[in-house]
């Protein structure tokens, strides 16, 4: 076997955090090898939703300006329950630079972040990580079989969930899988909603939601029928029926429920380490760290945050700034990027955990409201957002309580 090729960061994963460790690293001066095991591109989820607090932290490298080039922009949202609409939320009455969601395909958002940033290496499917005095020993076998290995002083692991595996024996955590199943699909055109507005409507029956896209698409999620959710795979009609269905009658959109063509199923679980740090030289970031449900949008952006709040650990750390740093030795250099790593480890985890009660607190919001109360819970939700309580969700929605919020 050949020798070990020797980098400084070494990143798993391409995708939407992996992406932007690398060239924020890269555009600071680290040398970063990326390893991805999808052979070509395609994304590995379909999440569309960039928020305040990520458009404000990608700013500074130009993939900000590339992610707005190509997506629609969401300043509103609306909550609907038994008919009527019971709240709004405004992102354009916070005080953002950025008060609004940028809605794009991820697709856009991978090249957005990766631009810049050094290619993967395609085709390379890491098998182990091991940390040693010398750093990081990782093992991996590229698509031809050949075994391949990298010596990193640093390897960040951001191969979400799938990849969860290569921290096994390192990394400690909690899950819990949701009973919870959805329907979705992307409409190329839906001229007979706003678009400028995602609408969200709660009640009896569960949750339906339409969020714009750009070139006025629409994308539909809805909550799946109990009944059809336990009768699979023997119920009749299709996923897409079965959509068109929950459009028409929970939003009462039997026009925008003619366009839904195809549909695909998903369901959600919470992931939750307890650390994303070991023996300062394996780093977990994103869903690897971190899983949380989908239903509010943050679970893409959390991932993000944590990198783009990483390569700025990383990159003042390697460069000694600051005043502590000027004339250090290297004992008092790791001791700093030690410190450095605890204080960020604690700031991302605290962030993890505040982003995951909020998903589960829409997941059980989203659920089949009981029918005679659904008609008081709309009430009772209507006169609580129209109070300064409506700040509420409006901070949380816009990712306000993630400490870089």
């Amino acid at each position: 076997m050949t020798e070990p090729v020797a980098c400084e960061v070494l990143v798993v994963g391409s995708g939407p955090s992996g992406s932007l460790v690398a060239s924020e690293l890269h555009r600071h001066g680290v040398e970063v090898v990326v390893l991805e095991q999808r052979v070509d591109a395609s994304p590995g989820s379909r999440a569309i939703g960039v928020h305040p607090p990520v458009l404000a932290a990608l700013e500074a490298g130009g993939a900000t300006e590339r992610i707005l080039a190509e997506a629609a922009r969401i300043p509103r949202g609306i909550a609907i329950a038994s008919g009527r609409t019971v709240g709004e939320v405004r992102f354009d009455r916070l005080p953002l630079r950025f008060p609004f969601v940028a809605s794009v395909p991820q697709a856009v958002t991978e090249a957005a972040v990766a631009a810049g940033g050094p290619p993967p290496l395609r085709g390379m499917r890491v098998i182990g990580a091991e940390p040693t005095p010398d750093g990081v020993r990782v093992h991996a076998q590229s698509s031809d079989g050949a075994p391949r290995e990298w010596l990193a002083r640093t390897v960040v692991v951001a191969t979400g969930s799938s990849g969860r595996r290569l921290l096994s024996g390192l990394f400690t955590g909690r899950s819990r899988s949701y009973p919870d199943r959805y329907l979705m699909t992307d409409l190329p055109d839906a001229p007979e909603q706003p678009s400028d507005t995602a609408v969200i409507t709660l009640g009896a029956h569960g949750v339906a939601e339409s969020f714009p896209l750009p070139g006025g698409g629409r994308r539909l999620v809805a909550r799946e029928a109990v009944h059809a959710a336990k009768t699979h795979p023997r119920r009749s009609g299709s996923d897409a029926e079965h959509l068109a269905e929950a459009i028409a009658t929970r939003m009462e959109a039997p026009e925008l429920a003619t366009r839904v063509r195809e549909a695909n199923r998903f369901s959600i679980r919470r992931v939750l380490l307890d650390r994303m740090v070991f023996a300062d030289s394996v780093i977990a970031i994103g869903d690897a760290a971190h899983e949380v449900s989908p239903i509010g949008g943050q679970g893409m952006n959390l991932g993000l945050l944590d990198a783009a709040t990483l390569a700025r650990v990383l990159a003042d750390v390697r460069s000694g700034s600051g005043r502590d740093a000027r004339g250090a030795s290297r004992a008092d250099r790791l001791r700093m990027r030690r410190t450095a790593l605890a204080r960020w480890e604690r700031s991302r985890l605290a962030s993890a955990r505040t982003a995951a009660r909020l998903a589960g607190l829409n997941t059980s919001l989203g659920r089949p409201w009981p029918r005679r109360l659904s008609a008081t819970s709309a009430v009772v939700l209507g006169a609580a957002l129209r109070t300064p309580l409506a700040r509420l969700p409006e901070r949380a929605y816009a990712m306000g309580f993630d400490r870089e919020g």
